[in-house]
């Protein structure tokens, strides 16, 4: 079956060719079609082939040569022949000029559907897939065409809560329904989808601060009772706005940004940037120190400083605790306090602890003293850190000397995991203390629970025990608990002569602090 293709004033044939062989009865075929007045297109990836010649010489005998023209085709395999045979033979125009018009109608058509396609996908470039909303980078544009226009923006505050809760179905429904609240609610203004669980809007003249105050305790007092309805459930929507009060755009995503975060971080329903707030200060203090952080770890600047701790009945060092130091590029040292908050942000945490407990082993296998290393809740919950430990204490001939101290004072998510690694690193001799024990919501439950070797009662305690009665009070009453439970204890941040005296009174079994020693870079 030759495929024909109707057109106004001609009609065109197509016939394939794939070798020699099919150039005699491809012939028979193209000859019952054939008039001096056809117009022959060959389409072949190379014309001076065998095949491709033939088939001009059998031509030839039926058309004149200039009716035949070779194009370039992609196609390796196959040859094809388009006729284009004239419906009116009377016609005086040329049968070429009709082609090409055909052929010029064709583009015109084909470019206007590029266009119109070239439309439909920069106008997805530019909309949200779900909300049908525009999106962030409408939202840009449109600010790049407006230097003084005001930015707000509105995050829902429990989204992930919805979403881990009803699933991820439930959870479109209600951004669906949150963004067609707003655009209702929202009419005169263009209200855009940024993120996930993020709109925004923009005003055409940026307000001043107390203008835009006022503006926002309306805005929030008109959504902050926004519910859902989903079946026989009613999802409550709270959200948090935020926006800027400089008078261009320079910046604003960024500020207002920042602006959200403060907002989100002191749980309040609305924060507005001004330049004098100065939290660029802070991001970039940030992003130093977090530069600073990953080159220490990187490049093994993270060390062990060693205090040590006395047996208040000998007031001979039996213990040295073990406490993480950053070292900087230049020399300088950086408290835990402020490098282990940004390691955690960075995803570099797990990489401390190592180290200071690599570190800390290669030292004490050399000695016959007690170490005490701290970890926190998350390092008892890492998977990672805990086959790191037990491999660690297979290896090692410090394994029976190691304590590991617990934060006390960190709330403690699964018992059950805890437990597990109390349980697996004492077969190998390892012992555990709880640190930081009075501070906060101390629990004695989980003492009772846990097989505890020491508490390392918290310093603000010890530090007043001379003059306060009441921390006075809290420490005998632990000290008495721990005698109870055969639980031997410490007193940290022991600073004066007067504190040690009275540690030693009350029966404490061990002591710390800067009155004994500071911690040192060095084991001494």
């Amino acid at each position: 079956m030759v495929p024909v293709i109707e057109k106004e004033k001609f009609t065109i044939y197509t016939f394939v060719l794939r070798s020699s062989s099919e150039v005699e009865q491809t012939m028979r075929e193209i000859v019952a079609f054939l008039t001096p007045d056809t117009f022959i297109h060959i389409n072949a990836y190379m014309h001076n082939t065998v095949l491709v010649q033939n088939l001009k010489i059998q031509l030839l005998k039926y058309i004149s040569e200039e009716n035949i023209i070779f194009l370039k085709s992609q196609e390796k395999t196959n040859i094809s022949v388009i006729l284009f045979s004239p419906k009116d033979a009377q016609n005086s125009e040329p049968l070429v000029h009709q082609v090409l018009q055909s052929f010029q109608e064709e583009n015109v058509k084909e470019a206007q559907k590029l266009q119109q396609c070239k439309r439909e996908l920069l106008n997805r470039y530019f909309t949200d897939n779900l909300t049908h909303m525009p999106n962030i980078y409408q939202l840009r544009k449109d600010l790049q065409e407006n230097d003084h226009a005001g930015l707000v923006v509105l995050n829902i505050d429990n989204f992930k809560t919805v979403n881990n809760f009803y699933g991820f179905n439930v959870g479109d429904f209600v951004i669906e329904n949150v963004a067609s609240y707003l655009s209702q609610f929202l009419k005169q203004y263009r209200v855009y989808r940024l993120s996930v669980d993020e709109f925004a809007f923009v005003l055409e003249n940026n307000l001043n601060f107390y203008d835009l105050k006022d503006f926002l305790t309306d805005l929030y007092e008109s959504l902050k009772n926004l519910t859902i309805n989903y079946q026989e459930s009613k999802i409550f929507v709270d959200m948090t706005l935020a926006s800027c009060s400089n008078t261009n755009t320079e910046d604003i995503f960024s500020k207002v940004s920042m602006a959200l975060k403060y907002a989100k971080e002191n749980s309040l329903p609305f924060w507005i940037y001004e330049d004098r707030m100065n939290f660029e200060n802070e991001y970039e203090k940030n992003l130093k120190v977090s530069s600073v952080v990953r080159n220490a770890v990187e490049n093994s600047n993270i060390l062990p400083y060693f205090q040590s701790i006395i047996d208040n009945k000998s007031s001979q060092i039996r213990k040295y605790e073990c406490l993480a130091r950053l070292i900087d590029e230049n020399g300088v040292v950086i408290s835990p306090a402020l490098f282990i908050p940004i390691a955690k942000k960075i995803k570099v945490y797990n990489l401390v602890t190592k180290t200071i407990i690599e570190k800390s082993f290669a030292v004490f296998e050399k000695n016959d003293f007690e170490f005490t290393i701290n970890l926190s809740i998350e390092d008892l919950m890492s998977s990672e850190i805990f086959e790191f430990i037990i491999t660690k204490l297979k290896t090692s001939k410090a394994s029976n000397r190691v304590i590991f101290e617990l934060l006390e004072s960190e709330a403690i998510a699964d018992f059950k995991k805890v437990e597990r690694f109390i349980n697996e690193v004492k077969r190998y001799g390892a012992k555990i203390a709880i640190d930081d024990f009075g501070s906060g919501y101390s629990n004695f439950f989980y003492l009772t629970k846990m097989s505890v070797d020491y508490i390392k009662i918290d310093g603000d305690l010890i530090a007043n025990i001379d003059t306060d009665k009441n921390s006075l009070l809290v420490v005998e009453t632990i000290v008495e608990f721990a005698k109870r439970l055969g639980i031997q204890t410490i007193a940290e941040y022991v600073h004066s002569s007067p504190i040690l005296a009275k540690v030693k009174e009350m029966g404490i079994d061990y002591s710390q602090g800067f009155y004994i020693d500071e911690p040192h870079p060095k084991f001494i």
